[in-house]
């Protein structure tokens, strides 16, 4: 049995070579939801200053969305909105929606990724060199209102050390079933259409 390939350039590689890698990667591709959570944890040895961890703030922000009725989709990229902040501090956003695109619809992957903009709506004018209407170079997307909503509702929010947020074992199944999906599959990208981020009905049932 193969444990390790004798190419040392790629270029001299053999189909069973390759194939032998190609099992090993599939295999590494079934852990990512536990290296994410594991990944979220690490979050609590991120940037300080703030009243609650970068943990926390994750956490926080699936919390407000799992009780705003909001679908899977949107729950995991609240909590992972951030996930970037440790490896990818001047572009998090960015970070964060690589990661999740191929498996989240097109609808959330896009908020995650220009997030960063949106926020400075909120403390761009306190900052020299910051631009507080950055968001404005994204007038007329179709995510432009989800983007909106997405950071009001659930970004900016959640700095709360008196918000009740549920455990991030809570969250854990959910990300577990998202990276467990095919990934790019159109059925899930469902790219263009848009999904309410709340759902009053689903968020009446969450708080029973």
């Amino acid at each position: 049995m193969m444990d390790k390939v004798n190419f040392t350039q790629m270029k001299d590689g053999t189909k069973e070579e390759y194939e032998f890698l190609m099992s090993h990667e599939i295999d590494h591709t079934k852990h990512t939801a536990q290296r994410l959570l594991k990944a979220l944890v690490d979050l609590d040895e991120s940037l300080s200053g703030y009243q609650i961890t970068r943990l926390g703030h994750s956490v926080q922000s699936a919390t407000r969305a799992y009780r705003d009725g909001a679908d899977i989709d949107w729950i995991v990229s609240a909590l992972l909105h951030d996930i970037g902040d440790i490896y990818a501090p001047y572009n998090h956003d960015e970070y964060a929606a690589t990661i999740l695109r191929p498996f989240v619809r097109e609808q959330c992957a896009w908020v995650v990724q220009t997030h960063g903009d949106f926020q400075m709506l909120y403390y761009g004018h306190h900052l020299e060199g910051f631009d507080k209407n950055k968001r404005d170079r994204h007038q007329g997307h179709a995510y432009f209102d989800d983007n909106a909503t997405f950071c009001e509702r659930w970004d900016q929010a959640s700095f709360d050390p008196e918000y009740e947020d549920l455990p991030l074992e809570f969250f854990a199944p959910m990300v577990e079933e998202i990276f467990a999906r095919t990934p790019y599959d159109p059925a899930v990208i469902r790219s263009g259409e848009r999904v309410p981020l709340t759902d009053d009905a689903v968020a009446a049932e969450r708080a029973v």
